[in-house]
Protein backbone atom coordinates (compact mmCIF):
# COMPACT_ATOMS: atom_id res chain seq x y z
CA UNK A 1 0.00 0.00 0.00
CA UNK A 2 1.57 3.66 -0.96
CA UNK A 3 -0.01 5.15 2.64
CA UNK A 4 -3.17 6.46 0.84
CA UNK A 5 -6.08 5.66 2.73
CA UNK A 6 -8.63 2.85 1.21
CA UNK A 7 -11.63 4.47 0.85
CA UNK A 8 -14.67 2.78 1.47
CA UNK A 9 -15.95 0.21 -0.33
CA UNK A 10 -19.64 -0.41 -0.71
CA UNK A 11 -19.86 -4.64 -0.72
CA UNK A 12 -22.33 -5.64 -3.07
CA UNK A 13 -25.61 -7.92 -1.37
CA UNK A 14 -24.05 -11.52 -2.14
CA UNK A 15 -21.02 -10.35 -0.07
CA UNK A 16 -23.13 -9.08 2.35
CA UNK A 17 -24.62 -12.07 2.74
CA UNK A 18 -21.50 -14.68 2.99
CA UNK A 19 -20.28 -12.08 5.77
CA UNK A 20 -23.30 -13.08 7.70
CA UNK A 21 -23.27 -16.30 6.99
CA UNK A 22 -19.63 -16.37 8.45
CA UNK A 23 -20.27 -14.63 11.68
CA UNK A 24 -22.24 -16.17 14.97
CA UNK A 25 -23.21 -13.07 16.77
CA UNK A 26 -24.71 -9.89 16.18
CA UNK A 27 -26.88 -6.74 17.53
CA UNK A 28 -30.66 -6.76 17.12
CA UNK A 29 -31.51 -2.97 17.23
CA UNK A 30 -35.29 -2.62 18.42
CA UNK A 31 -37.75 0.65 19.48
CA UNK A 32 -39.19 -0.47 22.71
CA UNK A 33 -41.62 2.09 24.83
CA UNK A 34 -40.14 4.85 22.44
CA UNK A 35 -36.66 4.27 23.25
CA UNK A 36 -34.17 2.27 21.28
CA UNK A 37 -32.65 -1.12 22.48
CA UNK A 38 -29.73 -3.24 21.05
CA UNK A 39 -29.45 -6.83 21.99
CA UNK A 40 -26.51 -9.12 21.11
CA UNK A 41 -27.99 -12.54 19.60
CA UNK A 42 -26.41 -15.41 17.90
CA UNK A 43 -28.18 -16.02 14.57
CA UNK A 44 -28.32 -17.87 11.56
CA UNK A 45 -29.48 -17.17 8.13
CA UNK A 46 -32.50 -19.29 6.60
CA UNK A 47 -33.67 -18.79 3.27
CA UNK A 48 -32.63 -14.95 2.84
CA UNK A 49 -33.54 -14.17 6.33
CA UNK A 50 -31.93 -13.92 9.76
CA UNK A 51 -33.46 -16.40 12.55
CA UNK A 52 -32.99 -15.92 16.45
CA UNK A 53 -34.27 -17.67 19.45
CA UNK A 54 -35.23 -15.72 22.50
CA UNK A 55 -37.51 -15.76 25.64
CA UNK A 56 -40.57 -14.09 27.05
CA UNK A 57 -39.34 -10.89 27.17
CA UNK A 58 -38.49 -7.31 26.47
CA UNK A 59 -36.94 -8.53 23.18
CA UNK A 60 -39.20 -10.80 22.00
CA UNK A 61 -41.75 -8.39 23.11
CA UNK A 62 -40.48 -5.58 21.19
CA UNK A 63 -39.52 -7.48 17.99
CA UNK A 64 -42.79 -8.80 17.55
CA UNK A 65 -44.46 -7.31 13.80
CA UNK A 66 -41.32 -4.48 14.46
CA UNK A 67 -39.22 -2.88 12.05
CA UNK A 68 -35.36 -3.69 12.98
CA UNK A 69 -32.20 -3.10 12.53
CA UNK A 70 -29.70 -6.03 12.76
CA UNK A 71 -25.61 -5.27 12.37
CA UNK A 72 -22.67 -7.42 12.03
CA UNK A 73 -19.10 -6.72 11.99
CA UNK A 74 -15.90 -8.19 11.49
CA UNK A 75 -12.57 -8.13 9.89
CA UNK A 76 -10.95 -9.90 6.92
CA UNK A 77 -7.66 -11.88 8.01
CA UNK A 78 -4.42 -10.69 6.65
CA UNK A 79 -3.65 -12.23 3.63
CA UNK A 80 -6.52 -12.59 2.14
CA UNK A 81 -5.88 -10.50 -1.13
CA UNK A 82 -6.85 -6.50 -1.48
CA UNK A 83 -9.75 -6.98 1.29
CA UNK A 84 -6.62 -8.40 3.84
CA UNK A 85 -7.03 -6.17 7.10
CA UNK A 86 -10.14 -4.47 6.04
CA UNK A 87 -12.75 -4.03 8.53
CA UNK A 88 -16.35 -4.21 7.69
CA UNK A 89 -19.64 -3.65 8.60
CA UNK A 90 -23.31 -5.31 7.12
CA UNK A 91 -26.69 -3.90 8.05
CA UNK A 92 -30.21 -5.86 7.74
CA UNK A 93 -33.06 -3.55 7.97
CA UNK A 94 -36.90 -4.90 7.79
CA UNK A 95 -39.56 -6.39 9.98
CA UNK A 96 -39.41 -9.06 12.83
CA UNK A 97 -42.43 -11.44 13.15
CA UNK A 98 -42.49 -14.91 15.93
CA UNK A 99 -42.09 -18.15 13.94
CA UNK A 100 -45.48 -19.62 14.96
CA UNK A 101 -46.69 -22.30 12.36
CA UNK A 102 -45.86 -25.68 12.89
CA UNK A 103 -44.38 -26.45 9.29
CA UNK A 104 -41.74 -23.66 9.74
CA UNK A 105 -41.56 -24.41 13.54
CA UNK A 106 -40.31 -28.15 12.25
CA UNK A 107 -37.83 -26.51 9.61
CA UNK A 108 -36.35 -23.96 12.19
CA UNK A 109 -35.94 -26.52 14.76
CA UNK A 110 -33.41 -28.06 12.36
CA UNK A 111 -31.32 -25.34 11.93
CA UNK A 112 -27.93 -25.40 13.88
CA UNK A 113 -29.08 -22.46 15.93
CA UNK A 114 -28.61 -23.34 19.66
CA UNK A 115 -28.75 -20.35 22.55
CA UNK A 116 -25.37 -19.02 23.97
CA UNK A 117 -27.22 -17.82 27.03
CA UNK A 118 -28.54 -20.08 29.64
CA UNK A 119 -32.57 -20.57 30.26
CA UNK A 120 -35.10 -21.24 27.73
CA UNK A 121 -34.74 -19.33 24.33
CA UNK A 122 -38.18 -21.61 23.18
CA UNK A 123 -39.30 -18.25 21.25
CA UNK A 124 -38.02 -18.54 16.98
CA UNK A 125 -38.31 -15.04 15.30
CA UNK A 126 -37.38 -14.29 11.83
CA UNK A 127 -36.10 -11.24 10.48
CA UNK A 128 -37.24 -10.66 7.17
CA UNK A 129 -34.90 -7.81 4.82
CA UNK A 130 -36.01 -4.93 3.00
CA UNK A 131 -32.83 -3.87 2.78
CA UNK A 132 -29.01 -5.49 3.50
CA UNK A 133 -25.99 -2.85 2.74
CA UNK A 134 -22.51 -3.37 3.75
CA UNK A 135 -19.34 -1.05 3.64
CA UNK A 136 -15.31 -2.01 4.38
CA UNK A 137 -12.34 0.10 4.52
CA UNK A 138 -8.63 -0.31 5.69
CA UNK A 139 -8.30 1.27 9.52
CA UNK A 140 -5.32 4.01 9.40
CA UNK A 141 -3.39 4.72 12.13
CA UNK A 142 -5.80 8.26 12.65
CA UNK A 143 -8.64 5.66 13.41
CA UNK A 144 -6.69 2.87 15.25
CA UNK A 145 -8.63 1.46 18.35
CA UNK A 146 -7.84 3.29 21.56
CA UNK A 147 -7.53 1.71 24.78
CA UNK A 148 -10.20 -0.69 25.14
CA UNK A 149 -9.27 -1.27 29.18
CA UNK A 150 -13.01 -0.31 30.23
CA UNK A 151 -12.79 0.38 33.95
CA UNK A 152 -15.16 1.94 36.12
CA UNK A 153 -12.94 5.02 35.92
CA UNK A 154 -13.57 4.97 31.70
CA UNK A 155 -17.57 4.69 32.63
CA UNK A 156 -17.13 8.25 34.60
CA UNK A 157 -19.02 11.24 33.69
CA UNK A 158 -16.40 13.17 30.84
CA UNK A 159 -14.31 15.88 32.32
CA UNK A 160 -15.92 19.53 31.68
CA UNK A 161 -13.89 21.63 29.90
CA UNK A 162 -13.70 24.51 33.15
Amino acid sequence: MNGEPTPTRILPANECWALLRSTPFGRLALCHDGRPEVFPINFVVDHGTVVFRTSEGTKSHAAEKAHAAFEVDGQYPEGTGERGGMVWSVVVKGDVATIATTSELMATVQLPLHPWESGSKDRFMRLVPETITGRAFTRTRANAPLDTDVGASSMASPASDE
